[in-house]
């Protein structure tokens, strides 16, 4: 058989615009069928929360993102805000489709086909890198930024695709420094904004080396890639106007309008450090945190989730075997296109490189949560599994194996060159080769869909309506806090209660904010029910009594060399010896400033157990509050395996005001195991009402309430912590 030439002929070749556009349509379309109704776990609330109020997400803060999301938020083409943002991400995703569709198509041009066999295979190229499931998955719900830093990533590539077609001159030109600006812009965005970086070089180094020499236009570059990086000045304005959501507070403006606030020195350092991350302080790359062979050891596991995600693990094998399918499509797919386009080779090929080897090197990961269980807490785990990092590179691949799939069907076919009526027909004949790029679309469709979905935010109404007016709820993590701050910040529920979260009470800005931030006011029409027994008088200030100038004294830590004694209100508690961090000094200040005038209470019992006060917890649905005393005495309180449970007010709750068990028995099964914590928070406390119903003598209500706890363990799958 013939090999084509790896110079392709194009003066025939027109990019299809058009039918690029309907494969980006009919990409939409699916994800809107699919589309997430509201918000999700882990980042999914505090960036839509974050983006409704002009806040700054978590760093490096994405401002590009919240501008963009705060305008789309705008738009009155979805009812409820979180559905609009979520369209965002869809519609980010589906026009990179379009544009790998353009990419593949290019590629193609190569193989010798005639166009309309060109369009069915750059179509199997977008279909596949379309429903891999992270891609689909995290084009359905506005977790991030990811989708949108796809989308920068595509546009680069077409256009350097377009340079590496055009002659030199003025147009060529304009597209560097087009590309430069982009570049600059989509970091802005996300660090992932300089994915498509190494690929630009490599393709002008490859292609054109003499355009480094050019110094106007190296300088063109470099002033366009700057200004694409303005939008960073953004976060130091926004901060400086105290916004509810601000972390990382990059601003030397600590009290007074903002119209007060410089762009000084600190201010500067701040929003450095900020972008450059340093508040986690990762080790670098040259520090692995796993050994490079369990990193691309979870790559891989997640590369096996794309064809067939199996969240169950109900058919290991069949997931495997895809998976090298998949793999071996796209290295052919990469081997073809060498063969057969390598001008369009060198950058296709540099960024699919980078996507996988260089972001596995560069992001230096610990071992996945869901990999190698059998090694259990030996080694050093992700806190959840990290395939939404790999976006891109599933994405990409989706390319290189369409390529694969459109090269096989040339081999079936038996026709490389040439447009006669016969191969024509055996092209024809041979197309349902093709329909192998289906399968993911088909196996990925009930874990990658997250249509119905409404259980996240059911939790954080269920959570925030477990605390009484103006009271204060310690968190513990993400999935206990950001979407409290969507309820709170984008749908106006209960925005009386002060969230704290632990981790970010170590911070010297969020100690400010909780100082500075107003009390919000009560509104008992919408409140539960339960709370309208009583007049609920609103708090005079912070329930941090401190000044600004105290606040900022606290100290990093303190170290409690003895067992120290605590008294507030009614409790008297022993805190036991230990490095007393930031966090917990702000958290023991603040109850003795603020208690038992309002009520205080955590979302994890692991909390409230370091400070020593085990002892005054009792358990209120999902919250357990400080109780002003030994709960012994508290009338309808039991003991319980676990602490001491408030019957009367769990039941009230449970049965009242609750609305996550319906959602979860609505939900078909749960995806992502790494935050089966926050269902198992139901499962706890419907399990410890049914155990405190019985011992009060209510058998039958006990037993009504422990049929529920099973069906929402069989719902979500808790098999392996229940059984089967």
């Amino acid at each position: 058989m013939p090999r084509p030439s790896a110079a392709p002929v194009l003066g025939a070749y027109r990019p299809s615009y058009g039918a690029a556009a309907i494969a980006a349509v009919l990409v939409l379309l699916l994800y809107i069928v699919t589309l997430a109704p509201t918000t999700a776990m882990w980042d999914a609330s505090e960036y839509i929360a974050a983006v409704k109020v002009l806040g700054l997400p978590h760093p490096p803060g994405n401002p590009l993102f919240v501008l963009i999301g705060h305008t789309f938020g705008l738009l009155p083409i979805a009812p409820e805000y979180a559905q609009r943002i979520n369209l965002l991400a869809a519609l980010c995703s589906a026009l990179s489709a379009g544009i790998w569709f353009l990419v593949a198509e290019r590629a193609l041009a190569g193989f010798g086909i005639a166009r309309p066999f060109r369009l069915a295979g750059a179509a199997v190229a977008t279909l596949v890198g379309a429903t891999a499931f992270t891609v689909w998955n995290q084009s359905v719900v506005n977790e991030k930024v990811y989708t949108v830093a796809l989308l920068f990533v595509a546009v680069v590539s077409w256009l350097m695709i377009r340079w590496l077609d055009e002659p030199e001159g003025p147009r060529s030109d304009h597209i560097l420094v087009a590309v430069a600006y982009l570049l600059g812009l989509g970091y802005t965005n996300h660090p992932a904004g300089f994915l498509a970086l190494p690929a630009v070089g490599i393709a002008v180094l490859v292609r054109r080396p003499t355009t480094l020499l050019r110094w106007r236009l190296v300088a063109a570059g470099a002033a366009a890639l700057l200004l694409g990086l303005t939008p960073f000045i953004y976060e130091p304005i926004r901060a400086a106007h105290f916004p509810r959501i601000s972390l990382g507070e990059p601003t030397a403006c600590t009290t007074g309008l903002a119209l007060e606030c410089t762009l000084d020195p600190v201010t500067a350092d701040r929003l450095v450090s900020n972008i450059n991350r340093e508040q986690y302080g990762k080790n670098p790359v040259t520090v692995r945190q796993a050994p490079i062979g369990a990193q691309i050891g979870m790559w891989w596991m997640y590369f096996e989730w794309q064809w067939l995600r199996d969240a169950d693990g109900n058919v290991p094998g069949l997931q495997r075997a895809l998976a090298f399918v998949f793999l071996a499509l796209g290295l052919y797919g990469g081997v073809l296109h060498w063969q057969r386009d390598r001008r369009t080779f060198w950058y296709v090929g540099t960024l699919v490189f980078t996507v996988t080897l260089g972001l596995i090197y560069y992001l230096n990961f610990k071992y996945g949560f869901s990999q190698a269980p059998e090694l259990g807490d030996a080694v050093p785990r992700e806190v959840r599994d990290r395939d939404y990092f790999y976006l891109w590179s599933f994405s990409t691949w989706g390319i290189w194996a369409g390529l694969g799939l459109v090269g096989i069907w040339q081999l079936v076919a038996g026709a490389t060159t040439g447009a006669a009526p016969a191969e024509r027909r055996r092209f024809v004949l041979s197309s349902p080769v093709l329909a192998f790029a289906l399968v993911p679309l088909i196996v990925n469709w009930g874990d990658a869909s997250r249509a119905g979905e409404t259980f996240t935010r059911e939790w954080a109404h269920d959570l925030l309506n477990s605390v009484e007016p103006y009271g204060v709820l310690i968190t513990n993590g993400d999935n206990d806090t950001f979407p409290l701050w969507y309820a709170q910040e984008v749908e106006g529920v209960r925005q009386d209660v002060t969230v704290l979260v632990t981790s970010l009470l170590g911070t010297d800005w969020n100690v400010r904010q909780l100082v500075r931030n107003p009390v919000r006011p009560y509104d008992a029409a919408t409140g539960p029910s339960i709370y309208r027994d009583r007049e609920w008088p609103t708090p005079t200030g912070s329930p941090l009594a401190l000044s600004m100038e105290a606040a900022e004294a606290i100290p990093d830590y303190t170290e409690l060399r003895e067992a120290a004694r605590f008294r507030a209100g009614n409790i008297d508690a022993i805190v036991p010896p230990q490095l007393l961090t930031r966090d917990k000094i702000v958290t023991l200040q603040m109850i003795r400033s603020s208690f038992p005038s309002r009520a205080i209470y955590f979302s994890a019992s692991v909390y409230p157990e370091e400070l020593g006060l085990s002892d005054y917890i009792v358990r209120q649905g999902l919250a357990l509050r400080l109780w002003n005393g030994l709960p012994s005495s508290a009338p309808g309180t039991v003991p319980t395996a676990t602490g001491h449970l408030d019957v009367p007010r769990t039941l009230a709750l449970w049965t009242d005001v609750y609305r996550g068990p319906e959602a979860l028995l609505e939900q078909d099964d749960w995806v992502d195991r790494a935050s089966i914590s926050i269902p198992l928070q139901y499962v706890f406390a419907g399990g410890l009402l049914a155990e405190g119903l019985d011992r009060t003598g209510r058998d039958s209500l006990a037993t009504e309430v422990s049929q529920k706890v099973r069906a929402i363990a069989d719902a979500v799958d808790l098999s392996e912590i229940f059984g089967p």
